[in-house]
């Protein structure tokens, strides 16, 4: 039988997790897999409280929780690692704990595993519940970042990952920052299941405009040289433009695009290979909830 692994970052959303295990306890019931949960608690500031009651889909469910708070992209690589090292398995589903993740839509991943053995699918974004200012942000995002990347990025975390695939993200430095531009950059074979946004169970989305524009820039860092050739070529004709209209006014797009290739250079950083081949030491305890 196929061994299935989720994948569950969180930070203090213990509510909307317990919610979210109730329902995913209720979409696998007719899913002729063995399922398991792995919840990564990122060191929350508020106390465990998952309500387990009448959840019986899954072997086992385990809450790793860790020392210090390395954010959301450090947790999936974290538990990447503890699942690829320490269980058995043959596929990790990671999502996120707030519902935006739809628990349904496991059931489509499952269908194409049998379509496509040993492929990574992703659940591939095409209608958010967001209010219309974040989308427009969102749709800013992909449009940045396929022009400084030509890559086309409209998946999340929300995927289904095979051991194979898994085995090269937990080698790869990138999965350290960027878990999206990590699996673009090792795969290209991705197949796709159309992917609707959920809305939050509870409380207000933690992406704010900030953290998506972080996002955004982690993910161009992972495609860092691409991005460096085309600025270049682009501050070259940019110049060959205006040189005979300079002023501070049109100097502008070069200043933005300096401090954007800086952004960048500085989250690329965060790329440390040292430091993801340490990160079970980070993991304080283990609960095991079933």
């Amino acid at each position: 039988m196929t061994k299935i692994y989720i994948l569950i970052p969180i930070y203090n959303d213990w509510e909307s997790v317990s919610e979210l295990i109730k329902e995913i306890n209720f979409c696998i019931k007719d899913i002729e897999a063995e399922f398991s949960i792995i919840v990564i608690n990122d060191a929350s500031s508020n106390q465990q409280n998952i309500n387990l009651e009448n959840i019986d889909s899954f072997k086992n469910i385990k809450i790793i929780n860790m020392k210090e708070n390395r954010g959301h992209a450090r947790c999936i690589a974290t538990g990447l690692k503890y699942i690829h090292e320490k269980q058995d398995y043959d596929y990790i589903i990671p999502m996120d704990g707030d519902g935006e993740d739809r628990p349904e839509e496991i059931i489509e991943f499952t269908n194409q595993i049998k379509n496509f053995t040993n492929k990574p699918i992703v659940g591939k974004r095409v209608k958010r519940t967001e209010k219309l200012i974040f989308k427009i942000c969102y749709e800013l995002h992909k449009l940045i970042t396929f022009t400084f990347t030509g890559k086309s990025i409209k998946f999340g975390n929300f995927t289904c990952l095979p051991k194979s695939t898994v085995e090269k993200m937990i080698n790869e430095k990138a999965t350290w920052n960027s878990f999206s531009g990590s699996l673009t950059k090792l795969e290209k074979d991705l197949i796709e299941i159309p992917s609707i946004r959920g809305e939050r169970y509870f409380g207000p989305s933690k992406m704010s405009f900030f953290n998506l524009i972080k996002h955004s820039l982690s993910i161009i860092s992972v495609f860092r040289r691409t991005v460096l050739i085309r600025s270049a070529l682009f501050i070259v004709v940019y110049i060959l433009l205006i040189k005979s209209n300079a002023s501070i006014l049109t100097s502008m797009p070069l200043l933005l695009l300096l401090f954007m290739i800086y952004s960048i250079s500085s989250l690329a950083l965060r790329e440390n290979m040292d430091e993801f081949d340490q990160a079970l030491s980070n993991i304080d305890n283990i609960d095991t909830a079933k």
